[in-house]
């Protein structure tokens, strides 16, 4: 086993960006993988379609790469897919991909991220959807009853006039052929609608009714009471980064199912990149609780592994392992002789050498990368593993 530990290259090497330069005989051994905002910007962790909705938990999409480029799969398998980013890559890339996540907002957005569409049809539907909706006479139907016959969560959280908007938009969706994709702006012009503080828009613990001294603005803001702006913002963005991502991709297939990741019939497969849950961190149903509110998706909640409500305590550790187990073995099954898992998580309870070891795998490289985490006031630096499992 090779164990590389990230102070010790990064005082060595510079920060590995060359990306393309990547070819199977590359000595993973030999990367410093540290970056930092001047080695690796926002806009090139979040381009293209990478940043079509917000996600709690997703991983650097170049680490991504790296590893496909090292190990260049037939089918890339991702049992815990959250926003796609493995798929996307792959598609990007030219590799099939297969990804499976127990939450169905997770699948609808890695299913818009990787779907294949006719350009000029997306950005004529997304330009519809939108312009109907503003001052629409189906508004003004809805405008006198909309609030009423949405759900108290919805109620609570949006002001009537921003609900009404988002309603209107919700109601045309049907209308055309790429609703998927118009649910996702949807649901990210509700995740800026709702009434909470500009600065915690990721765990907002109450709706925001009064003015507040705003941290993000140093200036007193008020709650925001329209939609109108965010659905004109966010198709527009939409618009832009479908244009991006379709001038690079691939016509590699890639896909996705909704289903617990336990016992899943996976495909055969001869790599897993994934990033799992971390243990106590992370309630994802509840991050994206308005958009399975308007969207009317199914709620998996209790089926989530490490989730945030059910702490860290030693049980609760014990829980997490046993469950991760259960996937890693599922999944194992289905893979190739001499075949890859590539592991990235935040590992501060050291669980996962155990697993390995609990299931027979050899760790063949083990990573501890420093991941500056750049935004938010969750902002802060802390220590991820990446492991390189082979089977």
């Amino acid at each position: 086993m090779t164990t590389v530990t990230a102070v010790a290259v990064q005082t060595e090497l510079l920060p590995f960006t060359d990306f393309q330069a990547v070819t199977p005989e590359t000595e993973l051994d030999g990367l410093n993988l540290n970056w930092r905002e001047r080695d690796l910007p926002e806009r090139q962790r979040t381009k293209h379609v990478h940043r079509l909705h917000p996600y709690l938990g997703k991983f650097v999409p170049q680490l991504v790469e790296i590893f496909l480029r090292k190990y260049r799969p037939a089918l890339v398998v991702d049992p815990f897919c959250g926003s796609g980013t493995t798929l996307v890559e792959a598609k990007a890339l030219g590799f099939a991909s297969f990804g499976c996540d127990i939450s169905e907002f997770n699948c609808l957005l890695s299913r818009v991220k990787t779907d294949d569409y006719n350009i000029q049809l997306a950005e004529q539907e997304i330009l519809d959807a939108y312009y109907r909706t503003d001052d629409s006479p189906c508004g003004m139907l809805l405008e006198s009853k909309a609030p009423y016959a949405a759900s108290p969560y919805l109620r609570e959280w949006f002001a009537p006039p921003a609900l009404v908007e988002l309603q209107r938009y919700q109601a045309v969706i049907g209308d055309y052929r790429y609703q998927d994709l118009l649910k996702v702006i949807l649901s990210r012009s509700a995740r800026s609608a709702r009434m909470t503080t500009h600065f915690d828009l990721d765990f907002p613990r109450r709706p925001q009714t009064e003015p507040y001294q705003c941290y993000k603005h140093s200036r007193i803001c008020s709650p925001t009471q329209s939609a109108r702006q965010f659905l004109k913002r966010y198709s527009l963005d939409t618009i832009k980064r479908l244009k991006e991502f379709a001038a690079l991709q691939s016509e590699a297939d890639a896909g996705v199912i909704c289903g617990d990741s336990r016992n899943v019939d996976f495909p055969p497969c001869d790599l897993v990149i994934t990033s799992p849950p971390y243990v106590g961190l992370i309630d994802y149903h509840e991050q994206h609780r308005y958009a399975y509110e308007l969207l009317g998706l199914t709620w998996n909640a209790d089926s989530e592994i490490g989730a945030a409500k059910r702490g860290t305590s030693q049980a609760a550790q014990t829980a997490y392992r046993q469950n991760i187990e259960q996937v890693f073995l599922n999944v194992g099954r289905r893979l190739n002789r001499d075949a890859r898992m590539v592991v990235v998580v935040h590992d501060r309870r050291n669980l996962y050498r155990e697993i390995a070891r609990n299931l027979g795998f050899e760790v063949e490289i083990e990573f501890h990368r420093l991941v500056d985490r750049r935004t938010g006031r969750r902002s802060g630096e802390f220590y991820e593993s990446v492991y390189v499992w082979r089977i």
